[in-house]
């Protein structure tokens, strides 16, 4: 995947040509916050950055900033079209862009789709998992149903195997002889997801991450890491587990409190 950069500069060639083969992006600080855009945002301090269309390499315009996830916008200003990475009034959104998973990473959007809660499939081996590690059956339903959608001999591009769509090495630690076999996966997947939970102090966005993505990843982040398979999956799950728990007849979940950043 480009960099937002690279983006920008796909996007809106035909106005920021400044000469032959040079484009010009505007690097603007507003408070805290830092944007990329095509013209100098009113109320920010910007600084005009010129890009060589035929340089090897796209500089990093961010500056250290960590995670760089969010949307492009376009608006008009000054009778103009002018594309920005800051919601400004009037500004209508183009795209979303993501941190580009890093090869070798497990994240994915899973296996299985968004779609009606499947109370019948394992019932007694969801209903035993839940009940020996604590986690919440209807989210531990909808992390098997967005991994495999219940198929037990699912196996995903990245190797993760099962209906909990195990990775080899963390079937093994978990003690999976076989994490072909429903029972034994179900089983070790509470266990996995009873370790996030805790960890992350119930926190159920952050414990969906790390079983996609892995602890190292929410860690680097601080929270849900911006890769897109990711935040799909994180957002595949939350809905799932909000309709299993209607489902299964039980109060809707209370937001997470966190402190103010």
């Amino acid at each position: 995947m480009k960099s937002l950069p690279a983006l920008l500069l796909c996007l809106i060639a035909l106005s920021l040509a400044t000469d032959a083969g040079a484009r010009t992006v505007y690097r603007c600080v507003r408070g805290n916050t830092v944007s990329l855009a095509t013209a100098p945002e009113p109320g920010s301090k910007c600084v005009a950055k010129e890009i060589d269309d035929n340089v090897a390499k796209v500089p990093n315009l961010w500056g250290d900033l960590g995670a760089i996830n969010g949307t492009l916008y376009e608006r008009q200003q000054d009778g103009k079209t002018v594309y920005s990475t800051r919601n400004l009034p009037g500004s209508t959104p183009v795209l979303k862009f993501f941190v580009q998973t890093p090869p070798g990473s497990p994240a994915h959007e899973g296996l299985g789709k968004v779609s009606k809660p499947r109370l019948d499939v394992y019932a007694k081996e969801f209903k035993s998992a839940a009940k020996k590690t604590k986690v919440d059956d209807a989210f531990l339903r909808a992390i098997a149903h967005a991994e495999s959608g219940f198929d037990e001999r699912a196996t995903s591009a990245k190797g993760a195997q099962g209906v909990m769509q195990l990775m080899p090495g963390t079937a093994h630690e978990l003690g999976v002889a076989d994490p072909y076999a429903h029972e034994q996966s179900i089983s070790g997947g509470a266990r996995l997801l009873q370790r996030l939970l805790a960890l992350y102090k119930g926190d159920y966005g952050k414990a969906a991450a790390a079983y996609n993505a892995g602890v190292g990843a929410v860690a680097k982040y601080g929270g849900i890491p911006p890769y897109r398979e990711t935040v799909d999956y994180v957002q595949k799950v939350t809905a799932l587990h909000a309709a299993y728990r209607m489902a299964m007849k039980l109060p809707p979940l209370q937001p997470v409190l966190r402190a103010a950043q």
